[in-house]
């Protein structure tokens, strides 16, 4: 029987943050998406998990659902932290574990660093352990605007910009994705700002919570997957396929990933 996901809103300091629940029992699972996509890429493992988790995926500010932080305000990862983590407050979320994907994963460092006390775990899928030159170089490609154009050509440019990253293996969600972009053509670049900012790796250093690290081969990300397994020896690390979008693109081995790392505590 499939299970019931249900879509609420959560009111914080910056405004209303939507997100999506299913399951219950234990200590909740909490989703943290990649820009620019929304909850909506944690549907799948939010069914294959659901009867045995609780899990709640939130849209991050900027996309989704959710409000829309201020341009000229320049969030950093810390202000994305502080609002997601409002959120857990107001719908009663004590301790929890983190699973999060690429921009998620940047929040979820912080928001485990901040709240050792709160966070059982963090599973991070796409660790991004970027020095300041490689941060750098990423931004040239991450983050520039895709805003309206008169003739339209920012629709495909948005497409192609997502067939480069993996979505076009699968024609739905190559769609889904495309509407969550143009939904964020705004926050995409206030978001990508601030991870670019964020020295992740001085801050992933001093987790003290049990990690898991996955990524796919040809997600953008692999080739500083072995550093991130380096800087932390304790950190289990699954190799993983589906590029940039493998909740969507392989569920069962991420799904499969997560409940080992769970039952072994």
């Amino acid at each position: 029987m499939p299970v019931s996901i249900r879509k609420s809103y959560a009111d914080t300091s910056g405004g209303q943050i939507h997100y999506r629940h299913t399951g219950s029992g234990g200590t909740p699972i909490v989703l943290l998406q990649q820009t620019a996509s929304s909850s909506q890429m944690y549907l799948r493992m939010m069914e294959v998990l659901g009867e045995d988790f609780e899990l709640v995926a939130f849209d991050t500010p900027g996309f989704g659902g959710s409000f829309d932080p201020p341009q000229q305000s320049r969030p950093s990862i810390e202000d994305y932290a502080g609002w997601l983590l409002e959120a857990m407050n107001a719908v009663g979320l004590s301790a929890f574990h983190l699973f999060g994907h690429h921009t998620g994963a940047c929040i979820g460092v912080e928001i485990a660093a901040a709240h050792p006390d709160r966070v059982a775990s963090l599973m991070l899928c796409g660790p991004v352990p970027l020095t300041a030159a490689e941060r750098h170089e990423f931004s040239k490609q991450f983050g520039k605007p895709i805003a309206p154009t008169p003739d339209g050509s920012y629709l495909l440019e948005t497409w192609e910009y997502l067939r480069s990253l993996g979505a076009d293996r699968d024609l739905a969600l190559h769609h889904r994705e495309m509407i969550d972009t143009l939904r964020a053509y705004e926050g995409r670049a206030i978001a990508y700002a601030a991870v670019w900012k964020q020295d992740w790796t001085a801050t992933y250093e001093k987790l003290t919570c049990p990690l898991l690290l996955l990524c796919a081969e040809d997600d953008v990300l692999y080739p500083f997957f072995e550093r991130a397994q380096t800087l932390r020896s304790d950190a289990k690390a699954v190799t993983i396929s589906g590029a940039n979008f493998a909740p969507d693109l392989d569920t069962e081995a991420v799904a499969s990933a997560i409940r080992k790392f769970l039952a072994d505590g």
